[in-house]
Parts: C-alpha cells; structure tokens; sequence
C-alpha cells in the first residue's frame, strides 16, 4: 500500500479505491456502513472512490434456490434498488470523489466467447481453493458453475475500472485475490486488497442483515434508530464504537473502563442518529428517549394469548397474524413493560409475554394491553 501511494504520488494522481455492492435489497443498513467509513477516509486523504453497483450480476442471482438472499432480480427491480444505493451513499461519501459505475457496462457487450477466454485465465484448482467450494465439495453438495464464475466476473470488474485497491468484507477475501491475478494477468498493477471486520447485527451473534432481521436501515426514522441501538449488548455498544464511528481506539479504551454502559449507548446512538438524519434530530430523540404515554390515555384491549404476532392481531395492530409477523420482522414494534416503562426486547414472532400489564408501541401507535 505504501509503494503504491508513492507511486501515485509520484504520477499526480490519486488512488482508485474500489468496493462493489449488489443492488439485491433498496435499502443500505450500519453493516454497509463499515466499508463505507473506510471509503470516506480514502476521500479525505484526495483519494478517488468507486462504488461498483453489481446490476449484471444481480440479474443471475442463485438459480439453484439455496441462497435465499440472493434471489434473480429483473432490470426494473435493479434500476430501483441502485437509484436507492445512490441516494444514500452519499449520506456518507462525498459525491464529488466518487464514481458511481455498474459493471453491466463492460459485462453486458462481452460475447461468449470472451467469458471463456476469461475462464481460460484461471483453473478450477484455484478456486477450489475458497474454503466454501472446498468444503461443499467434500461434503457431496452440488456447486453450480456460475458459482464458479462469481469470483471471475468480480474480479473482471478491477481489470476494468483499473482498480488500485479493492474494499470489501473478511469474507470477501478470496474474490478480492482473484482480482489481483486477473489484473496481473491483463498486464496491470496487482491491487492492494483490504478487508474490513463483518459487523454484528443487535442480536449480536449473526453479521447485520435485513433478512435476518437484526439491522438498523440508515434511512429509518430517528426513533426507531436510537431505539435499536439503546437494546444492543454492553459487548456490542464497544464493537460499534469500533466500527461505526470515528472515534480514536484510545478514546474508546477509556470509555470503556470509566462510563456506565447505558451512558455509553446513549453516547453511540446519539452519534449515530447525527450521522444520519442532523445532530437537531439526535438532540430531541435523546431528549424524549424513555418517556411514554401515560397510561391512563391510551386505549386499553385485552387479549387472550402472549405470544406477540397473535397480541398484535388480537390487539387490532395488525388485521393478521401474518402482517404481525412482518411487523414484528421489520423491528415496528416494541413492547414496554407497565407501569415501569422497561422495554422487553422482541425477539421473534412468537415470543411469548408473561401474564400482565404492557404498553404495545406499533409505529407511532400505542396501547394498554393486558395480557
């Protein structure tokens, strides 16, 4: 890295940074953002990014149905979700350093026979190489072969745009490699690759992800930020400091041996609600934080069964049990317990409540439920 920033320098021109990013949901959560961070300090040092939007790829998605997350996409769905990505990034990165490209620009003119002169620059022996084929392959389960072409079409893309590093998750490794031997193979500078830590999503045991649930969007409402964020584990408030601020690792290490954990997550939340909406936004989530309706206001149901997607259909928060599910999934819904105001965390749809008094918060609407 540092020969080439040297050499750069050397030349007058900043480094290309890369990142790639499929365009299989509309909206970007805090996982995202730990690359992005990353991007950002590239900029601040005169830097050039390149935010890849992977529409060509996108439109293959996983035709033998096992990874659920990455369904086939059509044009219309692409176009949506990456004019979404666009928008949002630049709640980050500074518009006038980036390159917004897609890699259907150089994918969708190749003939066939230039993905099999693709293909003839890498053997099956080195991607048998990746940890995941190897495995699967010793276990008897089937590899597709456009499996086989993900990490090549990946690395296609830093031959293209002529890429000086490549960013991406831990688990981006072994594409990210395959980018620095195609480049060298096309007769370019072999990329500087670097990885950043996968971050944890709030029930702190999986990596962030929407469909599993445990995200914060950074386009949800400020509440519903600072909220989520004051739930996560004492551990976990630490690991966000890490990676979703710029607060200095020395910095972190005292707060950590002299804050109150709650102190430290109203800390964090506020910094990250100020990111994403204004610091004004953070200042009256913070200040409202923990004050509920007085109960004797609200609208009191009763209701037969605890478990909460059947307390909110029951309850006529949702006209289903199955649009309680979503609710509950889309992390609408939050539970208090009454009089104390104690917020129960909802781990799942069917997540039973004991016997007692709550207050049931579904988007802006509440209510006094006796179970």
């Amino acid at each position: 890295m540092r020969e080439r920033i040297e050499n750069a320098a050397k030349q007058g021109r900043p480094l290309r940074v890369k990142a790639g990013f499929d365009p299989t949901a509309p909206d970007l959560h805090l996982g995202h953002t730990v690359l992005l961070r990353k991007m950002k300090h590239f900029q601040d040092l005169g830097h050039r990014v390149i935010f890849l939007i992977g529409d060509a790829t996108g439109m293959i998605g996983d035709p033998t149905g096992r990874n659920l997350t990455r369904p086939p996409m059509t044009r219309e769905e692409i176009d949506k979700n990456a004019e979404t990505y666009k928008s949002q990034v630049f709640k980050i990165l500074d518009p006038e350093k980036t390159e917004v490209r897609f890699n259907s620009e150089w994918m969708e003119g190749m003939q066939f026979y230039d993905v099999i002169r693709l293909c003839g620059r890498y053997t099956v022996a080195r991607l048998m190489e990746r940890e995941e084929f190897s495995k699967r392959f010793k276990e008897g389960v089937p590899i597709s072969v456009h499996e086989f072409l993900y990490p090549l079409v990946q690395g296609y893309d830093s031959v293209a745009l002529h890429a000086d590093v490549e960013m991406g998750g831990t688990d981006q490794k072994f594409n990210l490699l395959v980018g620095r031997e195609l480049q060298r193979d096309y007769g370019q500078p072999s990329q500087i690759v670097a990885t950043v830590p996968l971050l944890e999503g709030l029930d702190g045991v999986e990596k962030m992800s929407k469909s599993k649930g445990n995200y914060v969007g950074i386009t949800e409402p400020a509440a519903d930020m600072f909220r989520k964020l004051m739930n996560i584990s004492d551990e976990l408030t630490w690991r966000y400091f890490e990676l979703l601020t710029d607060v200095p690792m020395d910095e972190i290490q005292a707060m950590r041996a002299t804050w109150n954990p709650i102190d430290a997550k109203k800390d964090l939340a506020k910094r990250i609600v100020t990111d994403f909406h204004s610091a004004e936004e953070a200042e009256r989530v913070v200040a409202s934080w923990g004050s509920l309706p007085e109960i004797d206001t609200l609208e009191h149901v009763s209701v037969s069964d605890g478990r909460v997607n059947r307390l909110l259909a029951q309850g006529r928060f949702a006209p289903s049990v199955t649009e309680a599910d979503k609710l509950i999934k889309g992390n609408a819904v939050a539970v208090f317990a009454a009089p104390t105001g104690i917020e129960i965390p909802v781990a799942g749809p069917s997540q039973k409540l004991e016997s007692g008094e709550y207050i049931v918060r579904v988007g802006k609407r509440y209510k006094h439920v006796t179970v």
